[in-house]
């Protein structure tokens, strides 16, 4: 299972596009709030229902989680305390991981990404600590890491998460059908 994390001030392209191509590809997402409500607002207003709060889900089963972007989103999600547990817990066991934008910075603030290799939205670089920063559009690191630089990458962000779940040729597949690139 693939945990999408949701809380208020979301950017709605990181978070709706990569879900999207994800379960286009027959992979579950579960969108969770990390608010007391299910009813989330993204940063430009959008509202989402997620199908689950935080407090109320069992995450014994999950396969990668999963931040997306915006402002404030990204410091809300960086000051859940729950969440930040999760993600602690979860790098240590090896779980994957995918956050675009800004929200790379919460694996970067929680010392996730020593050693590893990372992108981010162009500002937000001092927060990848102890990480090789990179530019390209989106970066996978030792297979369990994966980070994009904003919605303009969002595509491509979550094909590159079907292409680790699922494979290349999925990926190719599914890149095809909706006509990217």
């Amino acid at each position: 299972m693939i945990y999408a994390f949701f809380a208020n001030g979301f950017e709605e392209t990181e978070a709706i596009a990569p879900i999207d191509i994800i379960r286009r590809a027959g992979l579950d997402v579960k969108l969770i709030s990390v608010t007391n409500e299910l009813m989330v607002t993204g940063s430009h207003g959008i509202t989402i229902k997620t199908e689950a709060l935080f407090s109320e889900t069992d995450f014994s089963d999950a396969e990668l989680l999963l931040l997306p972007g915006g402002m404030p989103g990204t410091k809300n999600l960086d000051a859940h305390a729950g969440l930040c547990e999760l993600l602690q817990d979860s790098a240590e066991q090896g779980i994957k991981m995918a956050a675009i934008c800004a929200a790379p910075s919460v694996f970067g603030n929680l010392g996730l990404l020593n050693g590893e290799k990372a992108t981010c939205y162009p500002g937000f670089e001092e927060h990848l600590i102890g990480a090789e920063v990179s530019t390209e559009n989106v970066v996978v690191s030792s297979n369990q890491f994966i980070t994009s630089r904003g919605a303009g990458t969002a595509m491509e962000f979550g094909l590159k998460i079907v292409e680790v779940m699922k494979g290349a040729k999925i990926a190719e597949e599914l890149a095809a059908a909706i006509i990217y690139k």
